[in-house]
């Protein structure tokens, strides 16, 4: 892509550049794990996460990957809730739920509405249950759901960023004022909120990753989200290697990832998580590396700032 296609990022273009979606079976959900997180009262629990198997998500973010583990057309109804029921055997004990279903949890197309109440029961067990969805789709099928659950139900919210020009350029197909709308509507409906927002989208340098990601989270606290989570951007899906190619995108290294979520854990307004997945991959020093993943974990859980790693790799960290 040139540097005059940036601003012709379409939903065909980045199609275009896909590759095959791996093998899915509707029955099952494509992935599952047990993970400590701290909750929202401070203590740190086991989380059960479920990837969901479904339909593909209507949008077509610029840097999203999670297409390849959906399926092309809706599952029939009944196969959610078989996937969750199969994967909470394998969770016993857990009191704490993500379900994330590679895109938005209220898209018709996805989950069908006539699995809530079967959803419902199956985790009427749970303390509290966090499922993802597009800031355009919150609304009235937020507070039914919420209404046949016994857990307390929060929501994850892709803000990605608050630079709209960049945000424009995702494709993501929403403005700030979305966002805030979303969050203002749960909050008033008593449903907890947490952003997703990006270190280092396309067409940023290291050092522009790391200030927007520091904005994002404070627009994020500003318009009511409860918690943040920090995730930096990687490739995968053929778009973002054409633009690597273009010189449009570098994936952020783990020193920025350390100095955002110190930021935003110093700011003691909520909680803020880093991305912790496959850390390897933005990492460019094997001596320190699991150093720094201890420590960004440790910080997750804690919410409390440690030490800086000290390794000779720091000297060429961006100013």
């Amino acid at each position: 892509m040139s540097d005059t296609g940036c601003n012709s990022i379409s939903s065909s273009w980045i199609e275009s550049l896909r590759g095959r979606k791996n093998h899915v079976d509707v029955s099952r959900p494509y992935a599952w794990l047990v993970e400590e997180e701290r909750t929202h009262m401070g203590t740190i629990e086991d989380t059960g996460i479920i990837f969901l198997t479904n339909r593909e998500c209507t949008y077509r973010c610029l840097m999203c990957d999670l297409w390849k583990n959906t399926t092309d057309v809706p599952v029939t109804p009944g196969a959610i809730p078989d996937q969750i029921g199969w994967a909470l055997e394998m969770m016993p004990g857990v009191k704490h739920l993500k379900l994330y279903n590679s895109g938005s949890f209220f898209d018709e197309q996805a989950i069908p509405v006539s699995d809530y109440e079967r959803i419902a029961s199956l985790i009427s067990h749970m303390e509290t249950v966090i499922v993802e969805c597009h800031p355009k789709l919150i609304g009235e099928k937020c507070l039914r759901f919420r209404d046949m659950l016994k857990p307390d139900l929060h929501i994850a919210l892709g803000l990605e960023t608050v630079n709209q020009d960049i945000l424009n350029k995702l494709n993501k197909k929403m403005t700030l004022g979305d966002f805030e709308s979303s969050v203002d509507y749960l909050t008033i409906n008593r449903i907890l909120s947490r952003a997703f927002i990006l270190l280092r989208p396309p067409f940023m340098t290291e050092t522009e990753g790391i200030y927007w990601a520091e904005r994002s989270v404070d627009f994020a606290f500003n318009a009511g989200a409860e918690c943040c989570t920090v995730i930096p951007v990687r490739g995968g899906n053929g778009a973002m290697e054409e633009l690597t190619k273009a010189g449009h995108f570098t994936i952020p290294c783990i020193n920025s990832l350390e100095k955002v979520l110190e930021y935003g854990i110093g700011l003691r307004i909520g909680r803020v998580f880093a991305d912790t997945w496959d850390l390897g991959l933005f990492s460019k020093c094997d001596k320190c590396l699991d150093q720094r993943i201890e420590r960004l974990t440790r910080m997750n859980l804690t919410q409390e700032i440690f030490s800086t790693v000290e390794c000779e790799c720091n000297k060429n960290l961006p100013v």
